[in-house]
This record gives structure tokens, sequence and C-alpha cells, in this order.
């Protein structure tokens, strides 16, 4: 058969396979990324049947696909909102990275990967999941709790890490010495700083030009700039995906809104190709003997994001449910730790290190989900378990957003639902 024609089938099978895999995650009310994940296993190396003429276009689709889930990323952010999480909450920030980042540094050393499978690794078990946090915010009806803005703001300067941390494991990934490695970030950083300047003093400017009535116009237009940008950064080897952030980051108004929902179902395909290509690149028998430490980090990371919401919540004023809440929203992980991962599993660094991150991953993104509906009643079940038995007390007044506390917490509750 001609290797077009193969090609074209063995293309249109992956993505009309996704487009199932993905109905069957929506009727069963989760996160499609293990289905993704284990489809790659199953047609990857040491899978069912493995590909051979789509193989090479996949893996530009899967590098597309990195691209696009950090541009809209950045398209979800103002270059004014992260200057404000910034500046109020790099406390819980520094806390979140501190308590689950050293967990994946400490397992990697533990297995005597080295320091550099350390620092990807720490990666990989210190960024929550965004999309995955979203969409169960949103099938819980909790957008408008009191503790969500805390939740979300943890995941903002995760993200805005990210255009630090990246820049870092790329050099590291490619053998750069300690000046080099130093000159890679320190442009990263003066890019980073360069761009939210500009995009916080001419960010008008900057989405009039890119503006266009016509959406096809629009969309080229952002598409060319942020795959541009993208190889520019790359050749810089300041990693595409913090080029692509940028971009985002540097668009706002009527133009972020309108990308954001034209570029939206390129994003799901191309992320749900990337998902793909990592599990084509893990052998599902390299899973078994990694499945045990990534049980444990599992547990171990579940139980640090767990403590991070809680106390960044407490911080801010949140009644103990909310903050328990707040603490089993954020265990999820998933496509950042997958980008993490494979940017090591492309350098070849650590053979047992993507099939660690792979279940890891697999774990948390199906766990993730649960902990946020049954942390607090759980957290709450145990509390009143260890109290000395006595009278009940009388029971307090609901609040609109799923709380019981006082007159207080239910005023402040009622004018933040009121806006």
């Amino acid at each position: 058969m001609h290797s077009s024609a193969v090609f074209l089938i063995e293309f249109g099978a992956i993505i009309l396979g996704l487009g199932l895999l993905g109905r069957m995650a929506g009727r069963l009310k989760f996160s499609p990324i293990p289905l993704y994940l284990l489809a790659g296993l199953a047609f990857g190396e040491g899978g069912l049947l493995p590909l051979g003429a789509s193989e090479e276009f996949v893996a530009i689709g899967a590098e597309i696909g990195v691209i696009l889930l950090l541009l809209m990323l950045g398209l979800e952010y103002t270059a004014t909102d992260l200057v404000t999480n910034l500046k109020t909450q790099y406390p819980a920030g520094l806390v979140d990275g501190a308590l689950n980042a050293l967990p994946g540094a400490a397992m990697a050393l533990l297995l005597g990967w080295g320091p550099v499978a350390a620092v990807v690794l720490a990666g990989v078990t210190w960024i929550s999941s965004s999309g995955v946090i979203a969409k169960v915010l949103g099938d819980l009806g909790r957008l408008g709790n009191r503790e969500t803005p805390v939740v979300l703001s943890i995941l903002v300067l995760e993200d805005l890490a990210m255009a630090v941390y990246l820049p870092i494991v790329t050099a590291l990934l490619a053998g750069a010495g300690l000046a080099a490695g130093s000159v890679t970030l320190a442009i990263a950083l003066g890019v980073a700083g360069l761009v939210l300047f500009v995009a916080v003093r001419y960010g008008r400017l900057i989405s009039r030009f890119v503006s266009s009535d016509d959406p096809e116009k629009l969309l080229l237009v952002v598409l060319g700039l942020t795959l541009l940008v993208a190889g520019i950064a790359q050749q810089l080897q300041v990693s595409a995906a913090v080029g692509a952030f940028l971009v985002g980051i540097a668009l706002s108004g009527e133009v972020a809104e309108g990308a954001h929902n034209l570029l939206s179902p390129l994003r799901d395909l191309f992320a749900a190709v990337f998902f793909v290509f990592f599990g084509l690149h893990t052998d599902p028998t390299s899973i078994p003997p990694v499945l045990l430490p990534a049980l444990a980090l599992a547990v171990v990371t579940a139980g640090t994001k767990i403590a991070t919401g809680y106390w960044a919540a407490r911080r801010n004023g949140i009644s103990a449910k909310g903050s328990w809440r707040a603490g089993g929203t954020l265990v999820a992980r998933g496509e950042f730790s997958i980008v993490i991962a494979g940017l090591a599993v492309s350098a070849g660094i650590e053979p047992s290190l993507g099939p660690l991150a792979t279940a890891y991953v697999l774990i948390l993104v199906v766990i993730g989900p649960l902990t946020a509906r049954y942390t607090e009643p759980v957290a709450s079940w145990v509390i009143a378990r260890r109290r000395p038995s006595g009278p009940a007390p009388a029971p307090a007044p609901r609040t609109a957003a799923g709380e019981t506390g006082g007159a207080h917490d239910e005023l402040a509750d009622s004018v933040r639902h009121d806006r």
C-alpha cells in the first residue's frame, strides 16, 4: 500500500480513537488524559500494534500541542493579573514549591538517577493540572466558592514559575555548563520580564495590531506569531513553551478572547496527540518495576498538595471546611507533568523516568477529582471523631458557597455572589 495511504489510515484511526475516548471520558465525567496515555501505551513501543508511517507526523503534532497548551494558558491571564498574584500570593507559591517539588527530587536521588533527573522529577510532582482542576471546579459547582480564588492564585503562580523552570530544565538536559546555563536563565528571565513590562504598558497596542474582525485572519496571525516566537525561543534554548506562554500574556481583551475561542479546538486536538505521543514512547513493560515508587510518590504529594491548599486558604481567612476543599482540589497532576517528563524522555537522561511519570500522572489524574470531592467531608469526620463526646452544638447557617459558618461568613459569601 502506498505510504501516504498508510499514513492517512493510521492518523485517521488515531484521531477517531481519540474522539471516541474523549466521548467516553465525558460520559464518565472525568479527564480524558489517562485514556489518551493508555492509548499511546497500547500502540507504542512494546504495545499491541506499534505505529509506523504516521509516527513522525504525530511527533510534530505533539510539539504543536505543547505550544498551544502554553499559549492558551497565557491567554487566560493578563500581565496585571500575574504581577498582582506575584505580589500578594508569593508566600503560597513558595510553600507550594517547597512541599511538592522536594519529594520528587528526593525520590529521583533515592533511585540513583542523579541531580538532572531530580530537577525534572521535582517539576513533575510540583505542577498541578490547571485543565483538570478547572473542569473539577465546574463539575462540582465551586467556581463561586470563597476558596476558589486561592486555588486559582496558586495555579497562576505555578504557571508563572514555569517560565523560569522550563529554561533551567532545557539547559540542564542539553548538557550546558554552569556558564551557558546561567546565560540561558538570564535570557529567559530578561525576556519574561520584558514581555511582562511591555504587556502592562503597551498591551492594548499589541492587541490592536493583532486584532482582526475576520476570524480567519485572527487565527492565522496569532498562530503564526506563536509558532514563530516559540521557534526563536527554542533556538535560544529558552524553551518553545515559554515563548508561547509569553505570547499569550502579551495579548489581552477582545483579541485574547477571540483567539481563545478559535484556538480551543486546535489545542484540544494537538494536546490529545501529545499525550498519545508520550504514551507511544513509553514501553508498557517498563511501568510495573516503577509502579511502587510512583504510588508512594503519589500518596506523599497528594498529602503535600492538600497541606499547601489548606495553609494558603487559612492564610486568606477561609474557614476550615473551605480550606480542606482547596487542598483536595489541587491534588490532580496532568498535562504539565507530562510536558516536563517529555523533555527528559526526548533527551534520554533516564529510561525509567518516563514510565514513572506516566504511572504517577495516571494515578493522580484519577484520584484528583475524588480528593476534590471527599477531602473536606473525610477531614470533618476525622476531626469530629477526635472531639470529646458532649452535647452537640446548634447547627450553623449554611452559606451560598456550601460552607457552614457564622453570620459574618454568610454575609461575606452573599456579598461575593451578589457581585
